[in-house]
């Protein structure tokens, strides 16, 4: 099978950050340099960059561009720097990710440094981030394969592909561990209503690798399961307390409950940067509502009748009862999930 040039949807070049813009696909295949905190912060909101780990790493980078921008005093640069890390981190909420990369970059300097030293440091762990999510996927990808059978046909929700990483993905990179390795997996995309991430984005990065993927309407899932097309369910997740309840994009929670009630395997796989050591369950987990435009309108076009109400929450909640097993570079953990902190590391 011939294979493309992976995709990397966040490029640091010669001191220049370039984002792919995720908006445009998959009719156009578009980076744009981002130049400013703010315009960065400006991407992250909009969906420019999208998926928790992604937008980890272009907090990240964030923080980096408005550091080697900076010219001022060292007491000054610490205390702002503060502060934009801040701003990057309630971009969007849900995702933990962006604030774990933000307070890991700020950990790197302390006042003891030269300024310059400072700025240094920044950029090698800002890249160190970047790196450690591409091997974290590669190995979700070796301990998920193995959960997979040749011939499945596995389903999987949102993107949870390289667009939403450093690059390779979490849910998909399972998938490309599985092809790799000579196994023959067919793909059931959900089109992940309001801004169809499935039919868009993973849709386009499987065809992309000739990988075999057919997209179905989300309410499509249960039919499915009942009629015995679908084997098992891979989903990425946002933010992961430490009982095992997750969030990730709306409509998982659904998925979860049909894949217990047809007896298929539900496994959700994320690095260990999308668990959040200060949640002991699901119920402190914040989840994005964003603007009811995306509800309301398809291509530019009103499909709801003016003057009625749309709710548009990103995300929901899935109970740690629906979970077979997480998924992580760390390896596989299964119920019960009492040692999820030990297994991360926290």
């Amino acid at each position: 099978m011939s294979r493309k040039r992976g995709i990397s949807p966040i490029i640091w070049k010669r001191g220049r950050l370039y984002i792919l813009d995720q908006r445009k696909l998959p009719h156009e295949e578009k980076f744009i340099e981002v130049k400013s905190v703010g315009h960065l912060i400006e991407c992250i909101k909009n969906m420019t960059i999208r998926g928790a780990p992604a937008i980890g790493i272009a907090g990240a980078y964030g923080l980096l561009l408005w550091a080697k921008d900076f010219k001022g005093r060292k007491d000054e640069f610490l205390r702002k720097l503060e502060a934009v890390g801040s701003k990057i981190k309630v971009a969007r909420l849900t995702a933990v990710n962006l604030s774990w990369a933000v307070e890991r970059m700020l950990r790197t300097i302390d006042a003891s440094m030269e300024l310059e030293e400072m700025k240094k440091r920044l950029e090698e762990e800002a890249k160190k981030i970047h790196y450690e999510d591409l091997s974290a996927n590669r190995k979700i990808g070796e301990y998920g394969e193995k959960l997979i059978k040749d011939g499945w046909t596995v389903l999987t929700h949102c993107n949870a592909g390289a667009l939403a990483t450093g690059g390779y993905g979490t849910a998909l990179g399972v998938i490309r561990t599985c092809i790799e390795k000579g196994k023959r997996i067919k793909v059931i995309a959900c089109e992940t209503r309001p801004l169809l991430q499935g039919a868009r984005l993973t849709a386009w990065e499987l065809k992309r690798d000739g990988i075999d993927v057919t997209v179905i309407t989300d309410s499509s899932a249960g039919f499915l399961m009942k009629k015995g097309f679908i084997n098992a369910v891979i989903v990425g997740a946002d933010r992961i307390a430490m009982n095992g309840d997750f969030a990730n994009k709306i409509g998982t929670y659904s998925l979860a409950v049909l894949s217990r009630e047809n007896g298929i395997p539900f496994y959700v796989a994320a690095p260990t940067s999308t668990f959040d050591p200060d949640l002991k369950d699901g119920s402190g987990i914040p989840v994005e509502e964003r603007d009811e435009r995306e509800v309301n309108f398809i291509n530019g076009k009103r499909v709801v009748p003016r003057g009625v109400k749309a709710f548009n929450f990103a995300f929901d909640i899935t109970p740690f009862k629906y979970v077979t097993a997480f998924i992580t570079e760390k390896g596989v953990i299964r119920k019960p999930f009492n040692l999820i902190r030990k297994i991360i590391g926290c």
